[in-house]
C-alpha cells in the first residue's frame, strides 16, 4: 500500500485536495500541492499553516513526477496532458477516497448511482445521526473525507461516491454498497462507452466479503443485468417499486405503503414520506434497508422518513412572483435527472436547460416536453444540440448565456399557476464553477424580479 519512500503529490487545491493533504501532513508525507488554477485564500492559508509546499496556475510535472504516488481530483479527465505523463511514469494515481481508506479505521456506508445518490447519503445520514450513532458524511457532499478522518474519530461514514472517484480506487472497501440506479451520464469521460461507465460505478462492491451488503435497485434494468454476469461476495438486500422482494424492500402498490424486509418487517405509508415521488419511494427504501441493516430502531427509522428535508438544488422550491412558481433543480446534471424533474411538474412549464453537454440523448426526454414544457430557454455558450432535439416540440425556444437574462425571460414566457424550472441535464462548468454555483445564481435572479 505505502512504500518507504513517502513523497505525494495532490492534483486540485479545492475540498478534497486540502483534505488530502492535512491527512497526508499527519502520516508524515512529502506534500506538493499543485492547481491549475487559481488556489482560493482559506486553502492557501490551510497550506501554509500545515507547511505544505503548493503552486497554482500551473503543474510542475518535473515537480509531480518525483512523486511516490498521486492523488488527482475527481474534475480532471484522464486525457489531460499531466495525467496522460503520470501514466507513462507509471506512478500510481488514486483517489482522496482511497487515500484516506488507508487510514479509515470506520465502518462505510457507500453509495454510487448516476441518480438520487446524494439525496440517499442525506437521508442514511440524517437517520443515523437521529438514532445517536457517530457518524460523518463525506465523498461529493459534507466536509472532505480525508480531513475527517485525519481531525475526527467517527464509528461510521456515509460516502457519495461518483464514478470518478471509484474510478481511482482500488483497495478501498465498502461495508454496506448502495446502487441506485445506472443511466448514461458522463459519457464524455467513458469515450461514449456505457460499459466503461457502468463497470466503473461497480468498483463500488470490490473487495466486498461475505460479512459485507450490496442494496441495489431491481427495477433497474442494467443493474439486474449486471448482477446476474457477476460473481456477488456480498449479502444482497434489493429494494423495487414493482415486485415484492423477500429480503429487502419494496413498494406494495395496492396498500401504498413501503415495506422493508430487514430484522423483522417495517411498513410505512407513502403519504408518511417526507419525499414525494416515485424516485423518492426508491431513495426512501435504499436508506430504510441500510438503516435496519444496522438495526436501527423501526420508530427512529420512520420518524427519519417523516421529517427529512431534502437537499439544496434538487427541486428545490425558491419562490412563487405574481403566481409563477420558480423550482431550483440545479443538480441535474444528466439527462434521467432532468426526467424525474419534468416528470413531477403538474403545471405548464418554462424550461431552463443546457451547459456542458456529456454525451446527453435528448430524444428520452421528447414526450415530456411535448406534454409539459410550453418554452425553452437554452442556457449556455453551445445550445445547437438542445436547439435542434426540440426545435418542433414547444411553442417557442429562446438562447441565452446569462442566468439573470434566463430567469427574466421566464419570468416574461410564464403565466399565473406555472412554472419555472431550472433543470439543465447538463454540467455546469461553461457558465459556473459548479452546479451549486448555478443554482444560487438562479435563486439570486429570481429573488431581484
Amino acid at each position: 500500500m505505502i512504500g518507504t519512500n513517502k513523497n505525494i503529490s495532490i492534483l486540485g487545491a479545492k475540498e478534497s485536495g486540502i483534505g488530502t493533504a492535512i491527512l497526508a501532513k499527519k502520516e508524515n508525507w512529502t506534500v506538493f500541492v499543485s492547481d491549475l488554477g487559481k488556489i482560493k485564500t482559506k486553502f492557501k492559508n490551510t497550506l501554509k499553516k500545515i507547511n505544505v509546499e503548493w503552486e497554482e496556475g500551473q503543474h510542475n510535472i518535473e515537480r509531480i513526477l518525483k512523486s511516490d504516488i498521486i492523488v488527482k481530483s475527481p474534475g480532471i479527465p484522464d486525457n489531460s496532458k499531466t495525467i496522460i505523463q503520470i501514466k507513462a511514469a507509471k506512478i500510481k494515481i488514486i483517489s482522496e477516497i482511497e487515500f484516506a481508506g488507508y487510514y479509515n479505521n470506520a465502518k462505510t456506508i457507500c453509495i454510487t448511482g448516476s441518480n438520487g445518490k446524494t439525496t440517499t447519503a442525506m437521508l442514511i445520514y440524517h437517520i443515523l445521526k437521529k438514532a445517536n450513532m457517530n457518524v460523518g458524511l463525506a465523498g461529493n457532499i459534507g466536509k472532505s473525507f480525508a480531513k475527517q478522518v485525519a481531525e475526527e474519530n467517527f464509528d461510521w461514514y456515509v460516502l457519495e461516491l461518483s464514478s470518478f472517484q471509484l474510478d481511482y480506487m482500488t483497495k478501498f472497501k465498502a461495508d454496506i454498497a448502495i446502487i441506485m440506479n445506472i443511466t448514461p451520464d458522463h459519457l464524455d469521460r467513458y469515450e461514449y462507452n456505457m460499459q466503461n461507465y457502468i463497470d466503473s460505478k461497480f468498483r463500488i462492491i470490490q473487495n466486498q466479503t461475505k460479512d459485507d451488503w450490496l442494496i441495489f435497485n431491481y427495477d433497474d434494468p442494467i443493474i439486474e443485468k449486471e448482477i446476474g454476469q457477476r460473481k456477488i461476495k456480498s449479502k444482497v438486500a434489493p429494494f423495487s417499486l414493482r415486485k415484492k422482494i423477500k429480503v429487502g424492500g419494496y413498494l406494495n402498490n395496492k396498500e401504498k405503503q413501503i415495506i422493508i424486509n430487514i430484522n423483522e418487517n417495517l411498513n410505512m405509508s407513502i403519504h408518511n414520506l417526507a419525499l414525494k415521488g416515485r424516485h423518492n419511494a426508491q431513495n426512501s427504501l435504499a436508506s430504510g434497508i441500510a438503516s435496519r441493516i444496522l438495526e436501527i430502531r423501526k420508530s427512529t427509522v420512520r420518524e427519519s422518513l417523516g421529517d427529512f428535508v431534502n437537499v439544496e438544488h434538487r427541486l428545490e422550491f425558491v419562490a412563487k412572483v405574481h403566481g409563477i412558481e420558480f423550482i431550483n433543480d440545479s443538480k441535474a446534471t444528466n439527462i434521467n435527472s432532468t426526467w424525474f424533474a419534468l416528470e413531477s411538474m403538474e403545471n405548464k412549464t418554462v424550461w431552463i436547460v443546457g451547459g456542458v453537454d456529456k454525451g446527453n440523448d435528448y430524444e428520452e426526454l421528447t414526450k415530456l416536453v411535448e406534454d409539459k414544457v410550453k418554452t425553452i430557454i437554452c442556457l449556455g455558450k453551445e445550445n445547437k444540440k438542445i436547439m435542434d432535439a426540440f426545435q418542433d416540440k414547444t411553442e417557442k425556444m429562446i438562447q441565452t448565456t446569462s442566468m439573470i437574462e434566463a430567469v427574466a425571460y421566464g419570468y416574461r414566457f410564464a403565466k399565473k399557476g406555472e412554472t419555472v424550472l431550472l433543470s439543465p441535464a447538463c454540467a455546469s462548468f461553461d457558465l459556473f464553477e459548479n452546479y451549486e454555483e448555478r443554482g444560487n445564481e438562479f435563486k439570486k435572479a429570481v429573488r431581484s424580479l
